[in-house]
């Protein structure tokens, strides 16, 4: 299809020679002669030309103003404008106004075929990071949280609400592969910065003697090795969004510049002594309880509480097991399509094993298990002899690889369990072992009532269980835990 080049132009020789001249060229042309054709054609019919070459003085106004009109409502296309009467006036404003460039008139065809060659190689190219935005924009809606279980819609719902506010900061928690990154794209490219970029950071990722040059930049000389200026990534995420991953990793002293950077935006290079003026979103992403980094003095409390204005909280696969039945299917299409395969099948053995299994990996664990098994399937049945789930018993909501005796609890250190997940099994135990009665649990545990109702909250414990929840807690030890949560 060729691409449309409109022509804005009173004289009629000159606009009917340029018409001829271009069709012949292999473009689609459109011809407009006054300002008011041309607002009909850009605003009213929504054409998209490619390039527009526009005489500056018309018959009813100058082109400028509706160059200005189309740019306010975000019409394409590179502006190329001619004109007999230059002035300085109007050569600054049609460049502050984004035109490609401004022709003096009479200008060569040889002259006026490389700009126009070069407005269509601009153009193209913006109209690809344009659709690149826009499918990204789709690709990460509120939706992309795929699952049914009501606390799948429950943080869906959260995400929606988030992504119309335009807030300045917000803590990700939540246990290692539930999605931290997804929510934070999400957050992104839902919200009102989605035409800005996304800085993502592993703050673990990065040596500690680099952090500061890596964050907030540094100058030429700042030090040994710094041969020329760097822009940091915090001034990189200029109108737009910071995902801090991993923030608990953080120095004290870079926690205290990432405050200032927050409340004052404004960052300071290092080796530099002026301060640059920044808009930026930030989103702090951490598997560690930040709260009880505070308490140790580990973290600073005047920053988390400057960046929890507002807390989202990933749940782990165990606790929404019912959307294995959204998320399985999904995975094996991605993979299927990735790998040329055709499974199709999923034996009911698989899903029992699926389902019984504590997933202390979370969704990363599971893609991992899924293309695996999608890889080595050699029909349309998805391979249970290659699940390879390690042996577990889910105890309840939580216990992700460990075992539990009467009065033992056996907890592997191969780094599958964390220490919230014995936490949590163990205030589950002892509310069990005093009857749903949260004073004598606390007094199981040596700790006080307050403490315990804190952990309890902390952990969603929700107590006491339905008598649904009572009969599956009974048989987890032989079936593991399948109640939605």
């Amino acid at each position: 299809m060729a691409d449309t080049l409109l022509i804005i132009e009173d004289e009629d020789v000159l606009g009917s020679e340029l018409a001829r001249y271009y069709d012949g060229h292999g473009w689609e042309v459109v011809r407009a002669r006054t300002a008011a054709d041309a607002r009909t054609v850009l605003l009213s019919e929504n054409l998209e030309p490619l390039v527009i070459l526009s005489d500056m003085a018309l018959p009813d106004g100058n082109a400028l103003d509706v160059l200005e009109e189309a740019r306010s409502q975000s019409r394409g296309g590179e502006w190329v404008l001619l004109t007999a009467y230059g002035s300085v006036s109007d050569s600054v404003r049609a460049l502050r106004l984004g035109a490609y460039d401004f022709l003096e008139k009479p200008c060569t065809q040889e002259r006026l075929d490389l700009v126009i060659a070069g407005a269509a190689r601009s153009s193209r190219a913006q109209r690809r990071l344009h659709d690149q935005a826009a499918q990204r924009n789709q690709q990460y809606t509120p939706d992309a949280l795929v699952g049914s279980s009501h606390t799948t819609e429950e943080v869906r719902a959260l995400l929606r609400k988030l992504a119309e506010v335009p807030f300045s900061a917000l803590v990700i928690g939540g246990e290692t592969g539930t999605g931290k990154g997804l929510a934070a794209r999400i957050l992104h490219y839902s919200g009102h910065r989605a035409a800005g970029p996304l800085v993502e950071v592993n703050c673990a990722a990065i040596p500690k003697e680099l952090m500061e040059s890596e964050l907030f930049g540094h100058e030429a000389g700042a030090f040994t090795g710094a041969k020329g200026r760097h822009r940091g990534l915090v001034e990189q995420a200029d109108g737009g969004t910071l995902l801090l991953d991993e923030i608990s990793e953080l120095s004290s002293g870079l926690q205290a510049k990432l405050l200032k950077a927050v409340e004052d935006h404004e960052i300071r290079r290092v080796g530099s002594e002026r301060e640059i003026a920044v808009d930026v979103q930030v989103l702090a992403a951490s598997n560690r309880d930040l709260e009880a980094r505070v308490r140790e003095g580990t973290f600073r409390e005047d920053l988390y509480h400057r960046l929890s204005v507002f807390r989202l909280d990933m749940p782990p696969l165990r606790e929404r097991k019912d959307d294995l039945d959204d998320l399985v299917p999904l995975l094996i299409d991605e993979f299927n399509a990735k790998a040329g395969k055709r499974v199709t099948r999923v034996p009911e053995s698989v899903w029992h094993k699926l389902r019984a299994y504590p997933w202390p990996g979370n969704i990363r664990e599971l893609r991992n298990v899924i293309e695996r098994c999608v890889l080595l399937a050699t029909t349309d049945v998805f391979p249970e002899e290659w699940l390879q789930l390690r042996e577990a018993t889910a105890l309840g909501e939580s216990g992700a690889g460990m075992q539990d005796d009467d009065d033992v609890l056996h907890v592997p250190v191969d780094g599958s369990v964390s220490l919230d997940d014995v936490e949590r099994l163990i205030i589950q135990r002892a509310l069990e072992r005093s009857g749903s009665n949260v004073a004598a649990a606390a007094r199981l545990l040596g700790i006080t009532r307050h403490a315990l109702k804190r952990r309890i909250i902390k952990h969603r414990i929700e107590w006491p269980p339905r008598p649904a929840q009572r009969m599956e807690h009974g048989l987890a030890g032989h079936h593991g835990y399948h109640a939605a949560t």
